[in-house]
């Protein structure tokens, strides 16, 4: 009798999983029918391939967590084309969508399709048109919204009132016209900046500073200095808010819609089933644990429970024995080795480069909670938050396979004794020969890209003149250093741009992702690194010191403008070409124009000294590399403006 029992569970259990089994399957055709309907997507998500799973860990940009595939991290890859929205909601457990800088076009797809996504991240494309005004009915799970940087127009669809769960909302620099909807939830980050929007500010709204309204001319009401004209009030919308709530763990894992009749008692069955299943896991749930190695568990921002998701790092079989060997021996021990656990295949325990937040072990990061923070050109980036209370960034690096591993670990313990205030030393590494783990100190104020254009409703407010000019000259004292640390590279840096300066809570600047041109396969390079998007690749398929000063120059002309440039996108589209901006003002006399309006608003005597800087960025982006300043005279007229 128990053994027949025990059979039973073992046939239900199985049942369960040959019933789970297949969903995976039917999501990774859905992913390739979505991959089809983008243009240039054979090459750059090449990964994406039949008969491997979707979360293996190879797929670029997609997220899961057990084995569900929870969001779609596709920012930054010049995709296009039309979106088969039909196609992603297939995946019912999908929570996050991303396509921050690619360049689709035409208007909206009908994401409202998918009502439990909960962040659609749309900003820097050029998507035009009005927006229907119930797009955002259905999508009561939204918490996050980020159509920033398009050429949206018409009024902003009122059903945005609807979203009891919203948290954020950036539609800045679009072509929105009309009033406001009154907004009474709790929103943390919001910016309308920079559209066509008239009438009074709603009282809800009124919280949240001018640069959240800025570019606006027929605003009026607080936070602005401008009055209303006559007793007029804000457009109130009485959409009725959806009384829904953000959905339960097993919700997002399940998805399932509510069903009566036959299908209920189905669905009762295979809650049944579930819940026998869960027994029999959890007699193995101590084996399991130590199958967690490979794995980051991500916790979202606002650690709402349903939005766990899962990061792979993956550990062959013979690294994660060795890193449990690790862990069981003293962290500093291992560090003070450096060596790790390493064997015979080169693989093994984090290498300690840089000992002053202390040491840690690779059993550590598996352990902690973790936070994507986005693909770049050169890997995938996580923010790690430990036990001890230290967060790190982990940078997942694929292409760094030029060298052996002696000398990369020569390279790194290089990089591990750079002491200097604007320079990002890096804290330990983990080699593969597939992939390198590239630790640092986590930032929490984010990237000078960010401040200056993520998030204008809060920090690019504190972007006086004197914090700029401070940023200016820190990265030109970090690029002396490297200058002399790696005099000997063609490229000292070699990856110089606003998302590669990271800023401390005083505003000081820290350059990373420098000196990794002779570690990084020349292939991989010239997609990826900045220096091989100037004129000097572009024109003459040639590269000296010259790239980093005309990355430099764009940094500058950043600075001063505060546009996004054009330089960044592979495509060169989206935002401002500010090179060739700032030399047609130039010849016509127009500089004063460039500067950004916050900036002579703030500091209007100081306008001379930001057309001085002005200036210099644009000697550093003459377009003929023999023309152009030298790095060294570049970084001394930097030093000599004042505020």
């Amino acid at each position: 009798m128990a053994a027949a029992s025990v059979l039973l569970l073992l046939l239900i259990s199985l049942s369960f999983f040959l019933s789970t089994a297949a969903q995976p399957q039917s999501e990774t055709q859905s992913l390739l029918k979505l991959k089809q309907s983008l243009t240039n997507s054979d090459k750059i998500l090449s990964s994406w391939i039949p008969n491997v799973s979707p979360c293996s860990g190879t797929w670029v940009g997609v997220i899961c967590f057990n084995n569900i595939i929870t969001g779609l991290n596709l920012a930054g890859l010049s995709l296009s084309g039309t979106i088969d929205v039909n196609a992603i909601a297939e995946i019912r457990g999908l929570r996050t969508l991303n396509f921050i800088n690619n360049s689709f076009s035409g208007p909206i797809p009908q994401f409202n399709k998918l009502g439990t996504i909960k962040s659609l991240l749309l900003q820097q494309n050029q998507f035009t048109g009005p927006i229907p005004q119930d797009f955002f009915a259905q999508l009561t799970s939204l918490k996050k919204v980020w159509f920033s940087g398009n050429k949206f127009s018409g009024n902003i669809p009122v059903s945005l009132t609807g979203l009891d769960l919203l948290k954020e909302l950036h539609l800045e620099g679009n072509q929105f016209s009309g009033q406001l909807p009154d907004l009474k939830q709790d929103i943390k980050s919001f910016d309308v900046s920079n559209n066509q929007l008239e009438g009074p500010i709603p009282e809800s709204l009124a919280k949240f500073g001018p640069v959240s309204f800025a570019g606006n001319a027929g605003l009026c009401g607080k936070p602005l200095e401008k009055q209303c004209d006559g007793s007029s009030s804000s457009s109130s919308s009485s959409s009725s808010s959806s009384s829904s709530t953000s959905p339960s763990f097993l919700d997002s894992v399940t998805d399932a819609p509510t069903e009566t009749g036959p299908d209920m008692a189905s669905k009762v069955m295979v809650i049944l089933l579930l819940a026998i299943a869960a027994a029999i896991l959890f007699l193995f749930l101590k084996s399991r644990q130590r199958r967690r190695d490979n794995d980051f568990s991500v916790v979202s921002r606002d650690s709402s429970v349903d939005d766990v998701m899962q990061v792979h790092v993956p550990i062959s079989r013979s690294a994660s024995s060795a890193s449990e060997r690790v862990g069981r021996r003293n962290v500093g021990e291992s560090a003070k080795r450096g060596t790790g656990g390493g064997n015979r295949n080169g693989i093994g325990d984090l290498v300690m480069v840089n000992d002053e937040r202390g040491t840690f072990g690779l059993q550590d990061l598996m352990k902690a909670s973790a936070e994507v923070l986005g693909n770049g050109g050169l890997g995938s980036a996580y923010k790690a938050a430990m036990s001890s209370g230290l967060s790190v960034v982990v940078k997942r690096m694929r292409e760094m396979n030029k060298i052996g591993k002696d000398v990369f670990d020569a390279e790194m313990r290089q990089f591990g004794r750079i002491r200097h205030p604007n320079i990002l030393t890096p804290l330990a590494y983990h080699y593969r020969r597939e992939e390198k783990l590239f630790v640092t100190e986590y930032m929490p104020k984010g990237s000078l890209l960010y401040v200056l254009h993520g998030d204008r409703g809060t920090s690019h407010a504190d972007l006086t003149w004197p914090i700029r000019l401070k940023i200016a000259k820190g990265i030109a004292r970090g690029l002396s250093f490297l200058y002399t640390e790696f005099s000997t590279y063609d490229l000292p840096h070699g990856n110089l741009k606003s998302s590669n300066v990271l800023l401390t809570n005083e505003y000081e600047p820290l350059l990373g992702d420098y000196a990794f041109q002779p570690l990084i396969n020349p292939s991989i390079a010239v997609q990826s690194m900045f220096a091989y998007k100037t004129p000097d690749y572009i024109q003459n398929q040639k590269l000296s010191q010259k790239a980093d000063v005309y990355c430099l120059g764009i940094i500058i002309l950043e600075l001063i403008t505060g546009k996004f440039p054009s330089q960044y996108h592979s495509n060169g589209k989206g935002g401002t070409d500010v090179v060739q901006w700032v030399l047609t003002a130039i010849s016509e006399r127009r500089e004063a124009e460039l500067i950004d309006p916050e900036l002579k608003d703030n500091a209007s005597n100081s306008i001379s000294n930001m057309l001085q800087l002005l200036l210099i960025g644009a000697a550093c982006t003459e377009s003929n590399p023999e023309q152009r300043v030298h790095m060294k005279e570049a970084i001394r007229r930097i030093e000599e403006v004042q505020l």
